[in-house]
Parts: C-alpha cells; sequence; structure tokens
C-alpha cells in the first residue's frame, strides 16, 4: 500500500473522502466499543457470576447449618378429673418366696383431684447439624461446581474471542475498502490526466481522435470503478458500526495499519509445534472430561455409608396442672447417625456405570475435537504462509507494473508507442495495485485466524 500512497501523493487532484474529518477510530477503541456492546459477551459475564456464587454455595457444605426453632400454642381447653377414694388393700412380703401377698388389712385412700388448663404453651430451640462424613458427596459436588465456574469462565473468554475476531475482520474490511478506494481514485486520475494530454496532442494533430475515444471510455470505465469503491466502503462501515454498537447510518472512520508490520504478525515457522492448548475449546473439554469423572464419584458415594452429627438444645413452658406450671426446662440433647445403605436393586450401581459410560464418550469426543482443532491450526497456518508468498509477489508485481507504467508513458510521449499499450499499461499497475491491497488484507485476515486457532487472540488483544 505504501507504493499506492507514494503515488497518490503525486496526483495533481485528489478527491477527500467524505466525512474524514471526524476523528478516526483505532483498532484497539474498536475492540473495546465491540466487547463492551456485545449482548452475548454481557449473558457470558452473567453466566459466569452465576456459577461462581453456586461454587460458593456449594462450598458452605462443608461447614455446620445453625438454625433456631420455635413453637407456639393457644387453647382455651382446661378440664379436671378425680381418682375418687375408697379402701384398699394392704400387701405384704413374704419372706420365704418375697412376693407381695395380702394381708387381709385395709387402707382408707382419700383420692387425687386434677386441674389442667392448656392455655399458652410454646417450645424453642437451636440446632446444629455437622456433615462428619457422607462418601465423598460433598467434595464431589464442590468440585463439580468449581469446574462449572471455570467451564462459564472459559466460554466467556471463547465469546470474547469471537466477538474480538469478528471486530478485527470487519475492521481490516474497512481499510481495505478505503485503500480500493484510493486505487480507483489514483487509476481515475491517471486517466483524466492521460485525456488532458491527449485533446492537447489533438488540437495541435499530434495524435489522431480515435486516441481520445479510447482514452473517453476507460474514464467511463474508471468512474464506475470509483462509485463501486465509494459503495463498498460505505458498506464496509456499516458492517463495523454492527460489531462495535454504533448507528449504521454514522459516517465513521478508522485509522490505517500496516498489516505486514502489526505487532505478533510474524511469518509461521515450517515444522513448528501445533499447539492448541491455550485455546479455551480446549480447556473447556478437559474439564468437561473432569466433570464427568466427578459425576463417578459423585454416584458412587451414594452407595458409602454417611455419619452426620446433630446437637441442640430446646426449651419447653405451658400447661397448668392444680395452678403449678408442667413445662418450664430445657434441655442438651445430642445425636449421631449412620446410614449404611444395603440393597437397592442395582439403582445405584447402574447409575454408576452409566456415569461411567458417559465418561467414556466424553473423553471420545474430545480425542475427536482436539484432532479437528490441530487440523484447524495446521490449515491456518499453511494460509498465513501462503498469504505471506502472496503479499511478497503482489509487492513486486506492483514495482514491475509501476515501472512498466512509467516507460510506457515516456514511449508514448515520444511516440514509440500506441496508446492501447500505454492503457494497457495503467491497467496493469490498476490490477496489481488491487491485488496489493487484497494481498494485505488477506494477510491480516489470515494472521486473525491463525491466532484465533492458536487460541492466542486473546492474549494479543489485550
Amino acid at each position: 500500500m505504501k507504493h499506492i500512497q507514494s503515488l497518490f501523493i503525486t496526483l495533481l487532484a485528489l478527491v477527500p473522502v467524505a466525512g474524514s474529518s471526524q476523528e478516526a477510530l483505532s483498532l484497539e477503541q474498536c475492540r473495546s466499543m465491540a466487547l463492551e456492546h456485545n449482548k452475548q459477551l454481557k449473558a457470558s459475564a452473567h453466566a459466569t457470576r452465576s456459577a461462581e456464587l453456586k461454587a460458593k454455595s456449594y462450598k458452605a457444605n462443608f461447614l455446620p447449618n445453625i438454625y433456631a426453632s420455635g413453637t407456639g400454642l393457644y387453647s382455651t381447653a382446661d378440664g379436671a378429673m378425680s381418682s375418687g377414694s375408697g379402701y384398699l388393700p394392704t400387701l405384704t412380703t413374704d419372706a420365704a418366696t418375697g412376693a407381695l401377698a395380702a394381708n387381709g388389712g385395709y387402707a382408707y385412700f382419700l383420692g387425687i383431684d386434677i386441674e389442667y388448663d392448656i392455655n399458652a404453651v410454646f417450645t424453642g430451640g437451636i440446632t446444629l447439624e455437622q456433615p462428619i462424613y457422607m462418601g465423598g458427596k460433598i467434595n464431589a459436588a464442590y468440585k463439580m461446581a468449581l469446574l462449572g465456574r471455570d467451564i462459564a469462565e472459559q466460554q466467556e473468554a471463547m465469546t470474547k474471542t469471537e466477538v474480538i475476531e469478528k471486530t478485527e475482520e470487519a475492521f481490516a474490511l474497512v481499510v481495505r475498502a478505503k485503500e480500493m478506494q484510493k486505487v480507483a481514485q489514483s487509476y481515475h486520475e491517471l486517466l483524466g490526466q492521460l485525456q488532458k494530454t491527449v485533446e492537447s496532442a489533438l488540437r495541435h494533430g499530434m495524435k489522431p481522435k480515435n486516441d481520445l475515444l479510447k482514452v473517453q471510455v476507460k474514464l467511463n470505465e474508471s468512474e464506475l470503478a470509483v462509485r463501486k469503491a465509494d459503495n463498498a466502503l460505505r458498506l464496509a462501515k456499516m458492517n463495523l458500526c454492527h460489531f462495535i454498537g454504533k448507528p449504521l447510518s454514522e459516517n465513521i472512520d478508522v485509522e490505517e495499519y500496516d498489516a505486514v508490520g502489526a505487532p505478533h504478525c510474524g511469518r509461521p515457522t515450517p515444522g513448528q509445534s501445533l499447539d492448541i492448548s491455550s485455546r479455551p475449546e480446549y480447556s473447556i473439554l478437559e474439564k468437561q472430561v473432569d466433570l464427568a469423572s466427578r459425576q463417578v464419584r459423585l454416584y458412587r458415594s451414594e452407595m458409602l455409608p454417611q455419619i452426620g452429627l446433630s446437637a441442640s438444645y430446646n426449651y419447653a413452658h405451658g400447661i397448668e396442672v392444680n395452678d403449678h406450671t408442667l413445662l418450664d426446662n430445657g434441655g442438651f440433647t445430642a445425636l449421631l447417625n449412620v446410614n449404611i445403605p444395603l440393597f437397592h436393586f442395582g439403582e445405584r450401581r447402574h447409575k454408576v456405570s452409566a456415569a461411567k459410560a458417559e465418561l467414556l464418550k466424553v473423553q471420545l469426543e474430545q480425542q475427536d475435537a482436539n484432532e479437528k482443532m490441530t487440523l484447524e491450526l495446521a490449515q491456518a497456518s499453511n494460509n498465513l504462509d501462503e498469504a505471506w508468498l502472496e503479499m511478497d509477489l503482489a509487492v513486486k508485481s506492483l514495482e514491475q507494473a509501476e515501472e512498466n507504467m512509467r516507460e510506457s508513458r515516456s514511449r508514448y510521449s515520444s511516440g514509440l508507442e500506441t496508446l492501447s499499450d500505454l492503457l494497457e499499461a495503467q491497467t496493469m499497475w490498476q490490477e496489481a495495485s488491487s491485488q496489493e491491497v487484497e494481498a494485505t488484507c488477506q494477510l491480516r485476515l489470515a494472521h486473525i485466524a491463525y491466532l484465533k486457532a492458536a487460541g492466542k487472540l486473546l492474549t494479543t488483544a489485550d
């Protein structure tokens, strides 16, 4: 693109791009705006927060539960009862056998009178429950919650990577459209200058009118190319606005950058290792395998003994009997509970077997996905290598086209070359310039794809 810019400066007339007076957005600004605007990324952040809070919730299961309870009762029920009075036989103990036997005497029993009034009764207490051993169930559930949190974080990183990738691609397409617009305008200006030269030669009888007609045909074609370039730039800006959250009708501008000299845009080394361990997808697959393994442990814990401790202090007050409160005291209670599963008709054993089968399935899916990601990285590396070669060839072709155009212009001015040859030389320059712009853009896009396949796009963006 530096060749196009240097030639563009030498032109006598330059039409400025509409709306270029506004501040140009940098790539970093566009990334930041896209990350702030994207709704999927916001949803991923909330999912990560939810998973983090769930992990904290499961962690609390290691600690005792303490709760207070109370019960109140009010009743107008009351009543009375009497045992009655009378003579009761007296007993004596047989000296030989130790058994009780009637001795023929009687004693007078006065009887018992009882009056009760329920009125208000209430109880209250504090209970502490502490799991001692649950067969590893609590630990397995907590580890699974941590894995769920880690997976949510990696999914958020994956969403962030996709947003950055799409934004960088949209940014690169705007830069390409701007450069294509410059190429089209430069070619149009060259033909305009050539038209003036031919018109002057025609007036002096040095060139035939046919030459002027040929130039005018090319000039009309170039005018259409300029219009197409303008429309392409407008559409590319609308696409970028969509990603960064600006109205599609806003006429934004972007800073230009040198894709060849961009940071981290190095050439791939032949035979370099294909490391995919930095990709969020790789980490998610690993944690899904670990999660399935923890699920096996969770189901297996249901087959093991469970031990729990409970301690409480309760107080009760109420019920009056003969004008005296019957309940008015408290007490401490401790309970150790042991639950040993004996037989469940194979229910829990089958659950463990099903979890093991799921673990094998997830492991196979991980292996398959890792192979596909490795192939994707290899393809991205090849594409980047080819993009570099295409860029080198495009630069050489442009240099040769520029030299050919200068030589053809000189020979035409000296009458040693026809107008058709000069027009063909200018067309070759225009095509070489477009190819150089396209190769530069493709190099940038190939580099973005390579960084994403290698799991490095997020780190380089940061």
